[in-house]
């Protein structure tokens, strides 16, 4: 048999980037031969092992038929037949359909000189920075245009194939993307999110009609102004894609960028009558991203703390106009004592946004410094003594609750003052 380490490794590797992980296609073996030299067999759709010793993936090559619509409706054959050409056809990208010799694989790619198995011209492509699919097979699994998508967010001076485009456009018209299922989407989107420069996801998805399709919510906020002394930028969806790339540019958490993501979807259901104000945009928009949520299954960590964002932004952004006893509701909205961490990224996301405009990328956001002050402040109340001393003095529940407020707001009032 012949073995070839092949796909994100080949690339990452011919790029310059570190590879962490390496995928291993199989010429030439069957299942039995695999399991004869104790290789550990875990796929369940296709035959996959386990490297006894190192534990990477060996998969056997294959060809696939697609049989039905969705991305799970293939037909696989893997046979000691198929050749590595038929397996590397199969693939999405012609920057990801190379592959090197066993015996080359740890070394450098100045080493792989005229042994890169590369039928497809990955490595033109990766010269000239382009995204292109290899066949036109890649029109047969709907999860490939999201997979493009988060590679244009992860390579963001790279390019899509005029012809690629046109294929995704295609997949999106006849129906193909129709057929994710939200556990996919919300897969991909995630990783695209958490790359140097989501915005670029956005805009591939956008361009080929998928955003329409996967998140119209989003898709809606294109085109909608927003008042140019607050937003220069005026377009609702560009000042989103703004504050994407400011997430990532601040190294962000995914839950961040989730609640930046979302954090606005209000002002595409603004009524035109009043545009561009957004009056009440923040209670349209927590209704609008718990449904997002819900229905791409959002994990609970990342839709709870987009739903504080989405209401609580404005405020965050104007609370430095708040009195002591304002600060203390906006903490107690933002349950910023009992989640602390929680509550700073709440003001990361905060900070996202401000900064996420024309003009403000490198402007400072004093809210976050002042609220977290307050929030020490408040946490530094020993509330124990506090009710003790009103349980004596026969008050309950809720009055002991306000006397614990109370000194918490006395403890804000010499940060805020």
């Amino acid at each position: 048999m012949n073995v070839f380490v092949v796909g994100g490794a080949v690339r990452d590797a011919l790029m310059g980037l570190s590879v962490n992980d390496r995928d291993w296609v199989v010429v030439g073996s069957t299942p039995e031969a695999m399991t004869a030299q104790k290789y550990v067999p875990v796929g369940k759709d296709f035959p996959v092992f386990l490297h006894p010793q190192s534990r990477e993936e060996y998969a056997l090559a294959r060809t696939e038929r697609k049989t039905a619509r969705g991305y799970k409706g293939f037909a696989v054959q893997a046979a000691p037949d198929v050749s590595l050409e038929e397996d590397l056809a199969r693939r999405d990208l012609t920057i990801n359909a190379m592959a090197v010799p066993e015996a080359l694989a740890h070394e450098p790619p100045s080493a792989w000189t005229g042994h890169i198995v590369d039928p497809y011209g990955g490595q033109r492509d990766l010269r000239t920075k382009v995204l292109r699919h290899v066949t036109e097979a890649f029109a047969e699994d709907p999860v490939r245009v999201l997979r493009l998508a988060r590679f244009a967010a992860r390579f963001a001076d790279f390019t899509v194939a005029e012809e690629t485009m046109a294929l995704m456009r295609q997949m999106v018209t006849g129906g193909e993307v129709d057929h994710l299922v939200p556990e996919r989407v919300w897969q991909e989107l995630a990783k695209g999110l958490m790359s140097t420069k989501p915005s670029r996801m956005f805009e591939v998805l956008r361009e080929c009609g998928a955003l329409r399709v996967l998140l119209p919510e989003l898709d809606k906020l294109w085109g909608v102004p927003q008042r140019a002394e607050y937003h220069p930028e005026i377009d609702a969806g560009v000042h989103m894609m703004l504050v994407m790339d400011m997430a990532a540019q601040l190294h962000t958490p995914l839950s961040v960028r989730v609640a930046c993501l979302l954090h606005d979807l209000g002002k595409g259901t603004t009524p035109a009558d009043v545009l561009p104000r957004h009056i009440g945009h923040e209670g349209r928009s927590v209704k609008l991203l718990l449904k997002v949520c819900d229905r791409l299954r959002v994990p609970t960590d990342c839709k709870e703390l987009a739903e504080v964002v989405a209401r609580e932004h404005g405020n965050i952004h104007r609370s430095a106009e708040l009195n002591a006893e304002a600060v203390m509701r906006l903490l107690e909205r933002c349950d910023a004592v009992r989640q602390a961490e929680r509550f700073e990224r709440v003001l990361q996301a905060c900070e996202c946004d401000a900064r996420g405009r024309l003009g403000f990328a490198d402007a400072t956001y004093p809210q976050a410094a002042r609220l977290l002050q307050a929030q020490q402040a408040a946490l530094s109340v020993e509330t124990a003594p506090i009710a003790q001393a009103a349980a004596q003095a026969g008050l309950k529940g809720p009055q002991i609750g306000e006397r614990i407020t109370q000194a918490r707001v006395r403890a804000i009032r010499n940060i805020v003052q």
